[in-house]
């Protein structure tokens, strides 16, 4: 399987309102020794919506850079603008990412048929394989399954991350599509119930903060040990739920900055977090053993 088990949508570190490059390279390298699977940067907890191309661009390459091919590396890829993703996926595929993730175009809200003619053009211009991004929540409209299969038949189309929270939906996927099809969680809360249902893994927020306790949690699932998996699941599900208790990446920013990550500090309009919600992230952290 290509891409599975536990990868890590990468944070940006933000300074002064400029990337943190340091502890960008920090959290990489952090990520790497605690056993995360892969590294996804530049995708929604990566805050992309407000970063500029040139932003955007250099996280990737840093990310290639440093990771130096110990892991796996999915470039986000995606935009509301077909030309726009085009660029980022040339640029995704020329700095040497292992994959692209492309998140289906959000505020647009183009039919099925518009969803297809956006990957089609996607495709024509990458020698790399495509992850489609499916998350209803941010983009507000959701592919079909039917519509997935239709582009799982072209090679560079390996699989979705599917933060639909429908748990059902990787076993359907399974009979429509096959079992090659790669099925990637893009929710923390269910990751091990979709792992259940026939997922090869999740691209995980809370990993951010917890790379060991996630990886862990997975290869125990892959060893056939289900006890452990379970109670690591468990362990982490409160942090899980503190991280979203406001918009995302605010909470996570908040978390990484009590790690000393880095700073707390998002980019507009992502706002510092309420004082109830920074209480139950320490809680959270403490019941995990993180702090």
């Amino acid at each position: 399987m290509l891409f599975h088990s536990s990868y890590t949508a990468l944070l940006t570190p933000f300074k002064d309102n400029q990337i943190d490059i340091e502890a960008y390279r920090n959290l990489i390298d952090f990520q790497i020794k605690n056993g995360t699977n892969g590294l996804v940067p530049v995708g929604t907890t990566g805050e992309s919506p407000t970063l500029s191309h040139d932003e955007h661009k250099k996280l990737v390459e840093v990310c290639i850079e440093q990771s130096n091919g110990r892991v796996p590396v999915i470039a986000g890829a995606g935009s509301n603008s077909t030309s726009e993703a085009v660029d980022f996926v040339k640029h995704g595929c020329a700095a040497g990412a292992d994959g692209l993730l492309v998140v289906t175009p959000y505020y647009n809200k183009p039919t099925q048929s518009g969803l297809l003619a956006h990957y089609n053009e996607l495709i024509k211009n990458s020698n790399r394989p495509i992850i489609i991004y499916d998350i209803p929540g941010r983009s507000v409209i959701k592919m079909s399954d039917e519509t997935m299969a239709e582009l799982a038949k072209n090679d560079l189309i390996v699989g979705v991350k599917d933060a639909t929270a429908d748990l059902a939906r990787p076993t359907r996927l399974q009979n429509l599509i096959g079992e090659n099809f790669i099925q990637l969680s893009g929710e923390d809360g269910t990751a091990l119930a979709y792992l259940a249902a026939g997922g090869h893994g999740c691209i995980s927020v809370t990993a951010n903060i917890a790379p060991n306790l996630l990886s862990s949690m997975h290869s125990a699932w892959k060893q056939g040990d289900i006890n452990n998996a379970q109670k690591i699941n468990k362990k982490l599900m409160p942090l899980h739920d503190a991280l979203f208790y406001e918009t995302s990446p605010g909470p996570l920013k908040y978390a990484a900055s009590l790690l000393g990550i880095c700073s707390s500090e998002a980019r507009l309009p992502i706002v510092e977090i309420e004082e109830i919600s920074k209480k139950n992230i320490h809680n959270a952290l403490k019941k995990a053993d993180l702090l």
